[in-house]
């Protein structure tokens, strides 16, 4: 796998190059830190699309939670839009003067009206989202620490995760109509439209329909190499050994075995890497001021982390073959706008498909590197409202979730990582010739 990718001027060596000396080792080290590893999700949400065929019953579909007592205090008393610990400290006082006003004024709405301004509120908050965000309020959302629930192989499979990804490719991916094949991977060979010559539709597809489509397939992509990677070898006497799986990776990305089609995966998943890269450099100022704290309650660790965070940012912003989003939604501006909004409701959808997938480890790992994704897309988006950020005050325009930033961070980390596995099957490849 080498050369140019297309739709941007990078070339895979050099990504190869930077994540493996530059960013993987720091973003490895910034996941292990508190404000990182824990992450709320609701995994008890229903499917939204159709009746749920029961939960994965394979022990290693299991998540964990985590018990409130292992929560670090600031991670739990924090309302998700305030890192400071001054805010953090003065959010009792706010919460006490906001119920005494809202007392006085409630007394005269109706419950349906003051349900109206919660939805009216929410409704604005949603409209920069590329995610449907779990509700953190919700008694079914439970911090997971991601450290003791890794993402791997967990054995699911068949009709529930076949028909997840057939309504991510068939429904989202802007398929034309005369495309009769399948776009999902796991579809069966059906003959003379396979492998890579299959493809030619792509190219009649306009810029931002191409990345949309190359965003998910990288995103199943890496997806597939942390399961080949973190693969269950063998269990004896109840100790499991998890490891890379050649065989697995073959079946999966071989040229020979998938007609071609493996190395396309690949590039789009370098292609996702690149997108996500492209967002960390952007989102850097909002994190640069002083206002921004990653806070878990101890002071010397928080600094660390943000220190940390800030170190990586500047490596993302020294790469210089950066994709260049003002490529994307540049022609009229009604029919940009519109294309926009499609893209921004398609992907939407694909992050609430993921409350339909049936095991909860692979639904924690989905909704999170989805929730990242979306997250990327945002700030991609939002580059003026950035620009514009208040040094010492809390932003009304551009605002990001604790939950946003540890799915932008986590995702990405992910991404990394499926590069760096990606140098390991070359070696293991190389030694089984």
């Amino acid at each position: 796998l080498t050369g140019v990718l297309d739709d941007c001027l990078c070339d895979i060596e050099s990504i190869d190059d930077f994540n493996t000396f530059k960013i993987f080792p720091k973003i490895q080290k910034l996941q292990e830190r508190d404000y990182f590893r824990y992450y709320k999700v609701n995994l008890k949400r229903p499917c939204p699309f159709w009746a749920d065929d029961g939960h994965c019953s394979i022990k290693d579909c299991h998540v964990e939670p985590c018990p409130e007592s292992k929560i670090p205090v600031g991670i739990k008393a924090g309302s998700s839009n305030k890192y400071s610990k001054a805010a953090n400290n003065s959010k009792e006082l706010e919460d006490c003067e906001q119920a005494n006003k809202l007392g006085a004024v409630n007394s005269t709405l109706s419950n349906q009206s003051k349900e109206a301004f919660i939805d009216w509120a929410r409704y604005d908050d949603s409209q920069d989202h590329f995610c449907e965000l779990d509700d953190e309020r919700s008694p079914d959302a439970q911090y997971v620490d991601l450290l003791l629930n890794p993402e791997r192989y967990t054995g699911y499979k068949g009709p529930s995760a076949w028909r997840v990804w057939n309504s991510i490719y068939e429904e989202n991916c802007f398929k034309p109509r005369s495309v009769y094949r399948p776009l999902n991977p796991l579809a069966p060979s059906r003959g003379g439209d396979d492998g890579e010559s299959f493809y030619t539709w792509l190219e009649g597809l306009c810029l931002e329909k191409r990345v949309f489509y190359k965003l998910i397939s990288g995103l199943h992509a890496s997806i597939n190499l942390h399961l080949c990677a973190n693969y269950l070898l063998e269990e004896t006497w109840g100790k499991p050994r998890w490891g890379p799986n050649v065989k697995e990776f073959t079946r999966r990305f071989d040229p020979i075995e998938t007609k071609g089609e493996g190395p396309r995966r690949l590039k789009n998943l370098y292609f996702l890497y690149l997108i996500e890269l492209r967002a960390l450099s952007k989102v850097a100022p909002y994190f640069e001021r002083s206002v921004v704290d990653l806070y878990t309650g101890n002071g010397h660790e928080d600094a660390e982390s943000k220190a940390l965070l800030l170190d990586i940012f500047r490596d993302t912003q020294s790469f210089h073959m950066h994709f260049d989003e003002k490529s994307m939604f540049a022609g009229d501006k009604k029919g940009a706008k519109s294309l926009k909004e499609e893209f921004r409701l398609h992907f939407k959808n694909i992050s609430r498909i993921m409350d339909c997938v049936g095991c909860d480890k692979c639904r924690l790992w989905g909704k999170l590197q989805t929730q990242g994704l979306g997250t990327a897309l945002k700030i991609l988006f939002s580059e003026k409202e950035i620009q514009s950020l208040p040094e010492n005050s809390p932003s009304k325009g551009f605002q990001l979730t604790r939950q946003e930033i540890v799915a932008l961070v986590n995702a990405f980390g992910r991404l990394s990582t499926s590069i760096r596995e990606l140098q390991n099957f070359k070696v293991l490849l190389q030694q089984n010739r």
